[in-house]
């Protein structure tokens, strides 16, 4: 564990702040859930929850089908991380950070197309382009997104509409 130099104390109703310079490097927003818990040593740990992490393995499939039918690779992405691929080197990107450009886009909570330079999938990292981004919508929350990254076959609109299809039954499953 890192160690900051921040102290805070609890208030009167149990809140302690999160410093400012720890939300922007964790890229922790208004609203968003926190997993708590504590370890042997007896430290307390908070840690973003992902709902999209707890389905990981379906995700995983999704990709795999998809990649399969439309020989597009295909990244699920909960808002910080890439969680599943298909037809990418899945040790190179799950569990790496998303861009901010992406982040940015699936915060605008509409489908993103690239029109000539794609998106940059991971920060750092030209390899991976993005051609098409899909929001996943849960409760009105997004969690992630579906994205369709540029390979040796063309992105249609056949591979687009299949994108939209995962997006929507993966936010739909979340909401049951």
């Amino acid at each position: 564990m890192k160690a900051t130099g921040i102290v805070r104390r609890i208030d009167d109703l149990g809140r302690v702040v999160i410093p400012k310079e720890i939300r922007r490097t964790m890229r922790i927003r208004e609203g968003d859930p926190l997993e708590i818990y504590t370890d042997r040593e007896g430290s307390v740990i908070f840690r973003k929850y992902s709902q999209l992490e707890d389905m990981a393995e379906l995700a995983g499939e999704l990709c795999e089908t998809m990649y399969r039918v439309t020989s597009v690779p295909v990244v699920v992405t909960d808002r910080d991380c890439c969680i599943a691929a298909g037809g990418a080197p899945r040790k190179e990107l799950v569990e790496r950070g998303v861009s901010s450009e992406l982040g940015q886009v699936m915060e605008e909570r509409k489908p993103y197309y690239s029109s000539g330079e794609g998106l940059t999938l991971t920060e750092g990292d030209g390899r991976y382009q993005v051609e098409a981004v899909y929001p996943i919508i849960s409760h009105g929350d997004v969690l992630g997104s579906v994205l369709l990254l540029h390979g040796d076959v063309p992105v249609g609109e056949t591979e687009q509409k299949t994108a939209q299809i995962a997006a929507a039954f993966l936010g739909r499953h979340m909401e049951s």
